[in-house]
């Protein structure tokens, strides 16, 4: 009787640590995919911010007013002020925001709204580079046509 006692307990003990086993090696594998899946969705949640892609959606002839609109939203959000004067001169990357308002007045899908938002408020971020920013827009708008 004590020889079948000690034989159930250690098959006992062997399905307990078998169960245990299997646990440990499924758990990790199971929190990596759940780490590897939020990874994968922050980074479609997350909208491009650099300011060369912002760009292209500016100039792509097919981006709606509302891309357009968050387009520029996202340039005065992270890339709102301009580089400082060099003396009279202004800086040379002033050029890439007088090239962005300049597309976007000429843009099929652009309105007054959108555009007047942006020339104000880039002009209220950068109040040195007013009057090239409000030139800039005065040629996009000159170029449009009737």
């Amino acid at each position: 009787m004590e020889l079948t006692l000690l034989i159930q307990s250690a098959m006992g003990l062997l399905v307990v640590l078998g169960l245990l086993v299997f646990v440990l090696v499924l758990a990790p594998k199971s929190k990596k995919k759940e780490v590897a899946k939020k990874a994968v969705r922050e980074q479609k949640a997350k909208p491009k911010t650099d300011l060369e892609f912002l760009r292209t959606i500016v100039k792509n002839r097919k981006s709606t007013a509302q891309e357009l609109k968050d387009a520029l939203d996202l340039v005065l959000k992270y890339h709102g002020t301009i580089h400082k004067k060099l003396g009279l001169r202004p800086h040379p990357e002033s050029q890439v925001y007088m090239d962005i308002l300049f597309s976007i007045c000429r843009h099929p899908n652009a309105n007054k709204d959108i555009i007047v938002n942006f020339d104000k408020e880039l002009g209220r971020l950068n109040p040195d580079y007013k009057k090239d920013l409000h030139d800039a827009m005065m040629r996009g708008l000159n170029s449009r046509g009737v």
